[in-house]
């Protein structure tokens, strides 16, 4: 059994519109929920081996606060920046090979979209900070090959609580 962990990053600012959209911070809603997030992941008490990340800075900085919350690595991944939902597969794919339980940190449209097309469930859009766990039964995720666990985001009632605290 595989553990898939799509994380989407949290939310970034557009204060600075001179930035490109790379080098986006976290603005103060991102930087609130991105722990509680990375908090109630902990309490699923999955050991996430590593986490592999976008290169954007709002990505990156979300990776960081996952990965000092679970006590794990992250490693940067140009591929998960701009990608095609089949650039992020591949990446699953390689790592999957060297971990039973991964996350990844990356970006709409295509982490809404590949979660659609390799699991059992249709989600309209993972949001800002959220996660969804896949267990799949293959060492090879391909379309329709894993079972979402877990759909977790900022907005749902027993989170929510927590983030208007």
């Amino acid at each position: 059994m595989k553990t898939v962990i799509l994380i989407r990053h949290a939310k970034s600012s557009w204060k600075d519109e001179s930035l490109d959209d790379f080098d986006r911070p976290l603005n103060k809603r991102g930087k609130r929920e991105a722990p509680i997030m990375a908090e109630h992941l902990k309490s699923q008490n999955i050991e996430v081996e590593k986490i592999f990340s976008s290169p954007a800075k709002r990505a990156k900085k979300t990776a960081k606060i996952f990965a000092e919350i679970l006590e794990t690595k992250v490693e940067y991944f140009d591929e998960l920046y701009d990608p095609f939902a089949e650039e992020i597969l591949e990446v699953i794919n390689e790592k999957i090979k060297q971990h039973d339980v991964i996350a990844i940190v990356s970006h709409n449209p295509e982490l809404t979209e590949l979660c659609n097309e390799i699991s059992d469930r249709e989600i309209d859009n993972i949001p800002t900070s959220a996660y969804v766990i896949l267990e799949c039964e293959i060492d090879e995720v391909e379309e329709d090959s894993c079972r979402v666990v877990d759909f977790a985001y900022p907005k749902r009632e027993d989170i929510a609580v927590k983030i208007d605290q």
